[in-house]
């Protein structure tokens, strides 16, 4: 069975090129911002990581990353930052929760699929009790 990832993004093309990328090893769930995201999980689904842009309209990123952290259901979920924003070094470094991984997009796919094997991978080490 795949593990499921939680892709949230406002961007077509982004999101279809992760699609595309992604679902021969992940079932892929997308989501146009952190609303419609927040409450697909609220529904009680449970990604085993979560792949986000920053800036989003209506919930951006951070707001939606933020309530996931905050919530005792998702705050362990990895979460992968995704974003065009020339500071995003700087906005993720002032972030009060932490990101397993960011990346400037564009992105490399390669580099995507190493930092999510990464991320689940230390995951599965720290829940396997």
């Amino acid at each position: 069975m795949k593990k499921t990832l939680l892709i949230v993004d406002d961007d077509l093309s982004i999101l279809k090129l992760l699609n595309f990328i992604l679902s021969k090893d992940y079932e892929i769930v997308v989501k146009n911002n952190g609303i419609e995201a927040f409450s697909w999980l609220e529904d009680g689904n449970l990604p085993k990581l979560i792949i986000s842009d920053l800036q989003m309209p209506y919930f951006d990123g951070q707001s939606f990353l933020k309530n996931v952290k905050i919530s005792g259901f998702y705050r362990d979920i990895p979460v992968i930052m995704l974003s065009a924003a020339h500071d995003l070094d700087e906005q993720v470094a002032n972030m009060p929760f932490k990101v397993d991984a960011y990346m400037h997009k564009p992105f490399n796919p390669t580099e995507l699929k190493n930092a999510i094997n990464q991320a689940l991978k230390v995951y599965d080490a720290e829940h396997s009790n």
